[in-house]
């Protein structure tokens, strides 16, 4: 059975104008698609030549995961900036917990998903590539913090990946579906507590070494 090599994508070239390019081609992407959003587009709305787009970036491609995986790490590192390693696994979870759903709640969350989605078909590796800069650097990241606090004694895991893996998807319980199809255009603070909450009670009773605490 054969299999299908994918071409290399080129080298990123940095310059003057490079975030400028990046925030047009953002704007372009999430209004238009990958497939959809044409090179003038981007051009225009960055107030750049193509030739300026072309030095940047060789390849649509390398733009787009750019946007992608550059707005993931920098979700990260902030959020990572942010914890206080004295915190409890509980009060930890739950502050880690509001960063997701607040990640995804954004315009920008929203709407990469959304992308993802409509492009998986045609370009596939595209999905690949953020979900190793996405999902995956959350899971990274999460599994760190879980083995921390099974060292500590707060948690009892053996299987870190699945545990990541679960919580995320707890706290994305009230969120995830009804934002990605569009069936509501907000969600309430309340409903994030809702979700979050209910994510560290599940979670905790699970793997909790005192799950009865309060």
């Amino acid at each position: 059975m054969s299999t299908v090599t994918e071409m290399p994508m080129p080298e990123i070239r940095r310059g003057r104008k490079f975030e400028q390019v990046l925030e047009g081609a953002r704007h372009i992407f999430m209004r238009d698609g990958f497939e959809g959003a044409s090179v003038d587009d981007i051009a225009r709305e960055a107030g750049v030549s193509k030739a300026t787009i072309y030095a940047y970036f060789p390849d649509k491609r390398l733009l787009f995961t750019e946007i992608c995986t550059s707005e993931c790490h920098r979700q990260a590192e902030l959020a990572e900036a942010d914890i206080d390693p004295d915190l409890s696994a509980r009060d930890l979870l739950g502050f880690l917990g509001h960063r997701i759903a607040e990640f995804m709640m954004s315009d920008f969350g929203r709407d990469l998903f959304r992308l993802m989605v409509g492009e998986v078909a045609r370009f596939p590796e595209l999905a690949r590539t953020f979900h190793a800069h996405g999902p995956g650097l959350v899971r990274e990241r999460l599994v760190t913090r879980l083995r921390a606090l099974t060292e500590r004694g707060e948690l009892r895991i053996e299987d870190f990946d699945l545990a990541s893996d679960q919580f995320v998807q707890l706290c994305k319980a009230l969120i995830h579906d009804r934002l990605l199809l569009g069936l509501v255009e907000d969600i309430s603070p309340a409903d994030i507590e809702r979700s979050v909450n209910g994510a560290l009670e599940m979670f905790m009773a699970r793997y909790g070494t005192n799950p009865g605490a309060a």
